[in-house]
């Protein structure tokens, strides 16, 4: 049974991995032929064909589902267009600095002929006396503006569109300011419950501790109800490099603990009175409340991959229990491992996936060594130090293969921070949140107030990084880990460690002197650019501000970095103030050491940039053409002092050239002289109507004109005009 859910897993996950959606039916249909003739036959043939059967039925279930999903998808002829809808607010609303946003479930579409998904992501954006208030549960007519799922094209990344598609999300967009009616306060269906219930902790916990004065209210809020949003951005990072990421949201462990008590409380009580206990077993009675809360708690966590696997291996181990049979644990996990796959065929794509499955592999793997450990206190620490090594290893591939990057403190950080998470801060936020009563939540915040200085303390200890490895290599070191955590004794434990050194070491690419390479990356309505010579990294913009705690710095910059293997940049170049350019600054520098800064903000210290700069890399010359040391006191906008950069090498040249107006690009021109020339040109201002003139193009006889403008964005980048003024020029 093991190999044939493996075999259906390994189905899923391929299809996982094509580039185009393939027909469904023959798959199925192969699938089921194949499983059939296996079962009927016998010996090791027949085996193989089951398991060919298997994997060749998980591959066309995983694309049937997302044959079906993918059918329901917005009208290319509505995207931006007023859409009046009528559903429901299906998930937990997230507030940010602008207004509200939330996922709605539209039951009708009013507008004639519209070809409008069931579900939708919407932004409220606040007017000028109203801040939208909108609840789980609630059933609006709204005006919307919708566009296609989007997400950025930037290796190492977060795939934004992925997750979408795996939520079931199939269109975004925003509430048209005007009328807009609430029909009904509450309309009644389970999933409505859940999230009212979930809202209602959230804001009790907001209320009783106003996160000005309490800080980590928002962990026990994501302890509690597993609303992520709750917590400060950069606390993300900070859990990252400690390691201690999983600890922050509904976790495995935390409801195996939460069920473990609701049991063991139910059946103490269901065996002191003898009437229950003579009707029905008290053991019985405690497993069944014990997957009754597990269930719950779930639910109330917002269903994540690590909640979902644990439910299920739950619920499969009482089912067997209450039968009277007893399956192994590995059974039990390939069993959920099916549900949960079956259920979701998309969990695959999620980090999460891979870190729960494989943490609880490998506690199965190294079996009655770590758990049930007997013989006293030493014995006892010395099953639970081996259960953090072998979670800690078992993470390791996944990690150096999403993140490049490993916490070298994370076994020190989980040592305290496990027990303390589990066992009392995440008890007295779910205490909290079914008795509202201040004293627990001020205890837990303050236990959480001591662990967090040391985290903050782990945080700031070295972490491991390398540039990302190809599969083979992950795949090695997968098998790596496997090989290190056999028993003590066993002969080529050290080949683990021989495994494991191609994706901790793989160096990153080797660029000959005197070569450069560009990458403008995909930051939505922005602009950032990395640069890249022999030994030398430079970045011409660190991407746009997204919200208060939320830039393309943090979001795809340094993850594109990481991906890289970079471990510093050499200088930043912030060309001008305007958010869409410097917005990212900060997340920068909180990341990674910086060489140097060259920018023209007034306040961003380091050095202004000026025209007539330069300095020279591995035989690549780089040199700043503007502004004029005089534009200082005399540009009428932030626009007019952007930092021009040349990159020139081998006879070639690049233009990163921000936002500079017509004006700027003549005066450019002018004072070259006729000769000043670029081979591939940063088109200026995202290609606004103001800039990228014919002229300037033509005068610089570009051969290449890049335009980094955000989708749909609403100021219409790059204009028709520009666009053909580039391409015009160049052919002319």
């Amino acid at each position: 049974m093991r190999s044939a859910i493996l075999a259906f897993a390994a189905g899923v996950l391929l299809l996982q991995t094509r580039g185009e959606l393939p027909s469904p039916a023959l798959w199925l249909v192969g699938g089921v032929l194949g499983c059939l003739a296996g079962m009927a036959g016998k010996g090791p043939a027949a085996r193989a064909v089951l398991l060919l059967g298997c994997l060749l039925l998980g591959f066309g279930w995983a694309a049937w589902r997302a044959e079906v999903r993918l059918a329901d998808e917005l009208g290319s002829d509505w995207e931006g267009r007023d859409v009046e809808v009528i559903g429901t607010v299906a998930g937990l609303p997230q507030d940010f600095e602008r207004g509200v946003r939330f996922e709605f479930a539209v039951e009708q579409r009013l507008t004639d002929a519209a070809v409008v998904p069931e579900r939708l992501q919407l932004a409220w954006y606040a007017g000028r006396n109203t801040q939208p208030a909108v609840r789980p549960g609630e059933r609006w007519r709204l005006t919307v503006r919708l566009k296609r799922p989007h997400g950025g094209a930037n290796p190492g990344g977060f795939d934004y569109e992925a997750w979408l598609l795996e939520r079931g999300i199939r269109a975004t967009g925003y509430v048209r300011p005007g009328p807009a009616s609430r029909l009904e306060t509450f309309v009644w269906r389970p999933g409505h419950v859940v999230e009212h219930l979930r809202a209602a902790v959230r804001d009790n916990f907001r209320r009783t501790l106003p996160e000005a004065e309490w800080p980590w209210v928002g962990i026990l809020t994501a302890l509690a109800v597993g609303d992520q949003k709750a917590v400060q951005g950069e606390l993300w990072t900070v859990f990252n490099r400690s390691g201690t990421t999983h600890l922050m949201s509904i976790s495995g462990l935390h409801v195996t603990m939460v069920a473990g008590l609701a049991g063991w409380l139910f059946n103490a009580g269901w065996r002191r009175v003898p009437a229950l206990a003579q009707r029905w077993p008290s053991q019985h009675a405690g497993l069944l409340a014990a997957a009754v809360t597990a269930s719950v708690y779930a639910l109330l966590a917002g269903f994540g991959v690590p909640a979902q696997r644990t439910l299920y291996m739950l619920l499969v181990a009482v089912a067997a229990m209450l039968s009277g049979r007893l399956l192994a644990p590995s059974r039990v996990l390939a069993l959920a491992l099916l549900v949960v796959l079956v259920a979701d065929p998309w969990s695959p794509l999620a980090a999460g996936f891979w870190l729960s499955f494989g943490a609880v592999g490998a506690l199965l793997y190294i079996g009655s060594a770590a758990v049930g450990e007997s013989g006293g206190w030493r014995a006892r620490l010395h099953g639970w130090g081996l259960i953090q090594w072998a979670a800690t290893l078992a993470s390791l591939p996944v990690l150096l293969l999403v993140f490049q990057q490993f916490p070298l403190v994370s076994p020190l950080a989980n040592l305290l921070a496990v027990p303390l998470i589990s066992f009392i801060v995440t008890p007295l936020a779910l205490l909290a949140a079914l008795l509202p009563w201040q004293p627990l939540l001020i205890l837990a915040h303050t236990v959480l107030e001591g662990l967090m200085a040391f985290i903050f303390w782990c945080a700031a200890w070295p972490v491991w990084q390398a540039p990302a490895a190809p599969l083979w290599a992950v795949l090695a070191a997968a098998l790596g880990v496997t090989v290190c955590l056999l028993p003590r004794g066993v002969p080529g434990r050290l080949l683990g460690v021989v495994l494991l050194m191609p994706a901790l070491f793989w160096p990153p690419e080797a660029i000959p002197p005197g070569e450069v390479r560009v990458d403008v990356l995909d930051v939505g309505q922005g602009q950032a650019v990395v640069v890249r010579t022999a030994g030398h990294l430079l970045v011409y913009d660190p991407g746009p501000q997204y919200g208060v705690d939320s830039d393309a710095g943090q979001r795809v910059v340094v993850p594109y970095l990481r991906w890289l293997g970079a471990p510093r940049i050499d200088r930043l170049v912030v060309s001008h103030a305007d958010s869409d350019h410097a917005g990212g600054l900060a997340s920068l520098q909180a990341a990674l050491p910086i060489g140097s800064l060259l920018s023209s903000l007034p306040d961003a210290g380091g050095e202004r940039c000026v025209a007539g700069q330069t300095w020279q890399w591995d035989g690549v010359v780089f040199t700043i053409l503007h502004p004029l040391p005089d534009s200082y006191a005399r540009a009428p906008g932030d626009n007019h002092l952007s930092c021009v950069l040349a990159v020139t090498t081998g006879g070639r040249r690049l233009l990163l050239t921000g936002d500079i107006e017509a004006v700027d690009e003549a005066a450019l021109l002018a004072r070259a002289d006729g000769r000043l020339a670029a081979d591939v040109l940063l088109v200026p201002h995202h290609g606004a109507r103001t800039s990228s003139t014919a002229a300037f193009v033509s005068g610089l006889g570009v051969r290449h004109a890049l335009f980094s403008a955000g989708y749909r964005n609403r100021f219409g980048h790059p204009d028709a005009t520009v666009r053909c003024a580039s391409s015009c020029a160049r052919m002319g």
